[in-house]
C-alpha cells in the first residue's frame, strides 16, 4: 500500500502490513502509538524518531524498530520517503523488546520495494507468504547500529536532555547541567549514568553527533557544523564521528547517497 494510514489496516488477517509513504521536508507526524510493531525504514532522506526512552536518528539505508504501543512523534529532514513494516504481536517475538536503529541489507531492501505493492490480504500460501516471511527473517537477522540518545526517566534530567538535543552544542558542561537540575555534580553524574547507561560527556558528544548527521544529511559543510557543534576543528569532528559512526562523515553520507540512489524505485 502506498501513500496510506496504516490505521485502517492494522486489524487486518495478516502477521505483516506494508505501507510506503512520502513527505516533504520538515513535515512532523506527531505523537502516536500502534496495535502493531513498526519498522520504519528511510528509503530517502532522514527520519528522527523521538519516544520518552530516547531519540533516534534513522538515516537513509537504515530503519528503527519500533514495537508495538510505544509513543513516538517522527520528524522529516529533507523528502522522505519511507517504507513502514506493521508486525502483529504474536509474529514479533524474535523482534527487539526496545526501540533499535537496524542496518538494512540489499535483500532486506528489495523485500521492502516488492512487499509494499502487494495486496493488503496476500495469499498466505505462495510467493506472497513466503515474502512476507522471508521478510520478517531478514529484519530479525539485521545488526544494530549506535544511533540513539537515550532519555533519562527522571524529569528534571529528562528536560534538560530534551533542551540539549534541541539545541547540540560541545561547551554545555557538566556543572551547567548539574546546577540546572538544583543537583550537585556527584549526585547528577551518578544519576545520569544509571539512567542512560552514558557518561554525560558521552552522551552529548552521542547527541552532537545525531544532530551533525540529520545537519550534513541536509546539505549542510562539514566545516559549519563542526564549527557550529563546538568541535576544535573539522578533523576533531571527523575523528570523532569516525569513532562512533564507523565512518567519517564524506564517506558515511556519500555511501548512503549512492545506495539510494542507486536502489530507488
Amino acid at each position: 500500500m502506498r501513500n496510506a494510514r496504516v490505521i485502517h489496516y492494522e486489524d487486518t488477517p495478516r502477521d505483516v502490513v506494508i505501507t510506503g509513504n512520502d513527505y516533504p521536508p520538515h513535515y512532523v507526524l506527531p505523537r502516536h502509538a500502534h496495535k502493531r510493531g513498526q519498522l520504519l525504514y528511510a528509503a530517502t532522506g532522514v527520519v528522527t524518531v523521538i519516544t520518552d526512552e530516547g531519540s533516534w536518528v534513522v538515516p537513509p539505508r537504515r530503519a528503527l524498530w519500533i514495537p508495538a504501543g510505544v509513543a513516538h512523534e517522527v520528524r522529516m529532514s529533507g523528502a522522505v520517503s519511507t517504507r513502514s513494516t506493521y508486525v502483529r504481536h504474536e509474529a514479533a517475538t524474535a523482534l527487539p523488546a526496545h526501540c533499535r536503529v537496524i542496518g538494512v541489507s540489499l535483500l532486506l531492501h528489495a523485500l521492502l520495494l516488492e512487499a509494499v505493492d502487494l495486496p493488503i490480504e496476500y495469499a498466505l500460501e505462495g510467493r506472497d507468504g513466503r515474502v512476507m516471511a522471508l521478510l520478517l527473517d531478514e529484519i530479525a537477522a539485521m545488526p544494530a547500529l549506535p544511533l540513539n540518545t537515550p532519555l533519562p526517566r527522571d524529569p528534571r534530567l529528562s528536560r534538560l536532555c530534551r533542551a540539549l538535543i534541541a539545541a547540540p552544542a560541545l561547551e554545555i558542561d557538566i556543572d551547567a547541567m548539574a546546577h540546572k537540575a538544583g543537583m550537585s555534580r556527584r549526585s547528577f553524574t551518578r544519576l545520569f549514568r544509571q539512567q542512560t547507561g552514558m557518561s554525560f560527556s558521552a552522551w552529548r558528544q552521542q547527541a552532537c553527533l545525531l544532530a551533525a548527521l540529520t545537519r550534513l544529511a541536509a546539505g549542510d559543510a562539514i566545516t559549519q557544523v563542526a564549527m557550529d557543534l563546538g568541535y576544535s576543528s573539522t578533523s576533531a569532528f571527523s575523528a570523532a564521528f569516525r569513532r562512533v559512526l564507523g565512518a567519517s562523515p564524506s564517506r558515511y553520507l556519500g555511501s548512503d547517497q549512492r545506495n539510494a540512489s542507486s536502489m530507488a524505485d
